[in-house]
């Protein structure tokens, strides 16, 4: 009964923005969630790529009580030691000198829209404003994230957009180079697409890019708040392609389930923003950047997490490789990296999604008919082969 009252209290009072399965999660632990009334799942989902070291890891846990116990909130007109710690780790392990912390990755994404026109004006002219994204690229819900999100399908109804954005195809470095002109101030770009259907580019589109950018004067900016903190292999995914941005946006991974943001920069960028020209009240809030700075420094030590998660991506991949050579009439293409894995079938994939939900295996549909894989990196070799025997079943039933 007392799931039937909640999930009936969900209906009459939560907004209708989500469609939501008929389950209400009480308690994760690892790779697993347990609904309130008692069922198991495992998770390869991780809260949309949030989860990277799994539900309630012990040391994430032990850095928000602590933090909790000593300091949760003052105004950033006052310093904390937290994202201070947290700041100097990013840029140690990052091509930026500066952080600007914020509260999910459509805000880092909105600091890095704000910060590439106010650098671009102070250095060029007033009207070099213009910045160019990817077809099927997400960067967020806010108006302006959601104007430089290439997908029509999520603007609509929203009109009148914000001005000065344009879209171009993925991977496609002429469509690219003819799209820019004098009012160009930047470029942004996804290492994958997640929300596209985990689409992937060419390591030498992402080097034309970065050479035609600056080149140009042009600022090239990576949102890596799905690819980042380690999903990929790597701690960020432009060091897979030998290049660094001029501004990079992080989120989901960063706080390991605790809301978090950060604008990467290097230090003639980070110029442009002067006190009082960008703010946010929670951001570098003491406790979600105690938890960052644990989960990051967790996903680092030794980098046996980051090597470990290589291998069970390698091994995922694999076996996901096989599971299409059984069921080609299903299965048309296995693509990824890291644990950022997209299986595309040849019709909508929300059935096989409810399929698996029904027996106990949580994973996620984008872009139609794309099944996408992102489950914490403390994933296991067992966890993935039960994810197959599952999906295995639910292709023989769908062949």
């Amino acid at each position: 009964m007392e799931v039937k009252r909640l999930l009936d209290d969900a209906s009459l009072y939560l907004m209708n923005t989500y469609k939501r399965f008929p389950v209400v999660f009480v308690k994760g632990r690892g790779m697993k969630l347990w609904s309130a009334d008692g069922k198991e799942y495992l998770d390869f989902m991780a809260g949309i790529a949030v989860d990277i070291l799994g539900h309630c890891h012990p040391r994430h846990v032990v850095a928000i009580q602590k933090q909790a116990q000593k300091l949760v909130h003052v105004s950033n007109f006052y310093h904390t030691e937290p994202p201070i710690r947290l700041a100097k780790l990013l840029c140690d392990y990052s091509f930026a000198d500066r952080v600007f912390f914020s509260n999910s990755g459509a805000e880092a994404n909105e600091a890095a829209i704000k910060l590439a026109r106010k650098h671009s004006k102070e250095r060029f002219r007033a009207e070099k404003t213009s910045i160019i994204t990817a077809v099927n690229s997400f960067h967020g819900r806010t108006l302006a994230t959601l104007t430089a999100t290439g997908q029509p399908k999520l603007q609509s109804g929203f009109e009148p957009l914000v001005p000065g954005f344009s879209y171009v195809p993925f991977n496609d470095y002429e469509a690219l180079k003819s799209a820019i002109d004098e009012d160009t101030c930047a470029v942004m770009l996804e290492p994958i697409q997640g929300e596209g259907g985990v689409r992937m580019a060419s390591e030498d589109y992402f080097r034309h890019v970065r050479d035609l950018c600056t080149r140009l004067g042009i600022l090239l900016i990576l949102d890596e708040i799905q690819t980042g903190t380690g999903r990929t292999g790597t701690l960020f995914a432009y060091e897979h392609y030998g290049i660094e941005p001029d501004i990079l946006t992080l989120a989901k991974g960063l706080g390991g389930g605790i809301p978090i943001g950060a604008t990467l920069v290097r230090e003639d960028v980070a110029k442009a923003f002067t006190p009082g020209s960008h703010g946010s009240t929670f951001g570098g809030n003491p406790l979600s950047c105690a938890a960052a700075f644990a989960t990051l420094e967790t996903l680092l030590e030794d980098g046996i997490m980051l090597s470990e998660s290589r291998r069970m991506g390698d091994y995922f991949m694999s076996a996901l490789v096989k599971l299409q050579k059984q069921f080609p009439k299903v299965i048309t293409e296995v693509r990824g990296k890291g644990l950022l894995i997209g299986m595309e079938l040849t019709r909508e994939c929300a059935m096989v999604v409810q399929a698996c939900f029904e027996r106990g295996v949580l994973i996620n549909c984008t872009a139609g008919n794309t099944l996408r894989f992102m489950p914490p990196l403390i994933v296991t070799e067992d966890d993935i082969d039960r994810l197959i025997g599952v999906l295995k079943e639910v292709m023989e039933r769908l062949s």
